[in-house]
């Protein structure tokens, strides 16, 4: 069986109606064959990074950033999991490119630019690729972004089937 690590950081009622949604896409009856296993950004670790076959990120939009506890799961997942760094210490993009699919979901209340760009820019160091357009949320949630919410997890999970 294949396994869907779902990682976020939901900390308000709106970006919580988001996740809430990609996991129910992930858990859609069509979809058999792949386990869903979900983590809070401050609890995820390498072990889950590790066993999973593919990845959703979610995050805010704060102060042009993803928020402070995706950066800290990536943080301690980082080299664990692969991640390729620089000579400066920096994260430099794969040079085999990525094997195991990833999707996101940021929400921001202005602009989430600067979130998606630091989440892209840290994944591009980690044996992933992108499998879905980033779902981008800005202001408040409504119907269509939750059905896209839905439609980015379904996406994921049928890939690892």
């Amino acid at each position: 069986m294949s396994r869907l690590l779902v990682v976020h950081h939901s900390p308000t009622p709106t970006v919580r109606a988001l996740t809430d949604a990609v996991l129910a896409g992930a858990h859609d009856d069509e979809i058999d064959g792949v386990e869903v296993v979900e983590r809070e950004a401050l609890d995820a670790r390498a072990e889950d990074v590790l066993a999973a076959d593919g990845y959703l990120l979610g995050t805010t939009a704060n102060f042009g950033y993803m928020s402070g506890a995706l950066k800290h799961f990536f943080d301690t997942i980082f080299l664990e999991a692969g991640g390729a760094l620089s000579d400066d210490g920096s994260a430099a993009a794969t040079e085999t490119g990525g094997k195991k699919p990833y999707g996101l979901w940021v929400h921001g209340r202005y602009d989430v630019t600067g979130a998606v760009r630091s989440v892209q820019s840290i994944v591009g160091a980690l044996p992933w690729v992108q499998a879905a357009e980033v779902l981008e949320v800005v202001g408040d949630v409504e119907d269509r972004h939750r059905e896209a919410a839905y439609e980015l997890g379904g996406t994921l999970a049928a890939l690892l089937t």
